[in-house]
């Protein structure tokens, strides 16, 4: 990796090419369980609503997040992998394949969701600008 001060109001490291999915770096979000990340790029400044995140996220087989999520910043999904659900198992209301997309502004509820495969997602986060 490369030093830089980001590009332009994002805190973003320059890197040169990379195995993203290599088993180093993943760590377990807390609240949870079955479902891990890794940053690829940048930071956030939660205190100041400043900030941008490149991350990986996994999701293991058979993984539920029963509960709608809610955050202050802007959020961009892929799936590049597996099946993520909408609902709860026993009351499933959309499959969400490889190559689905998604972009949320902030303190928009999404979820819950579940997978029965497990997925893996690329997330683009960032606060708005000021």
């Amino acid at each position: 990796m490369t030093g830089g001060d980001g590009f332009g109001s994002f805190p973003k490291q320059h890197r040169e090419f990379f195995n993203a999915l290599d088993e180093d770096g993943w760590e377990a979000v807390d609240g949870f369980e079955g479902i891990e990340t890794k940053v690829l790029s940048g930071s956030f400044d939660h205190a100041k609503s400043e900030g941008a995140v490149t991350r990986i996220t996994r999701w293991a087989a058979g993984t539920v997040s029963p509960e709608p999520s809610i955050h202050e910043w802007c959020e961009e999904v892929f799936i590049v992998s597996g099946t993520l659900s909408i609902g709860t198992p026993e009351n499933e209301q959309d499959v969400l394949t490889t190559g689905t997309y998604a972009v949320r502004p902030p303190n928009v509820p999404h979820g819950p969701f579940f997978t029965k495969d497990g997925c893996v997602m690329v997330e683009f986060l960032y606060y708005p600008p000021k």
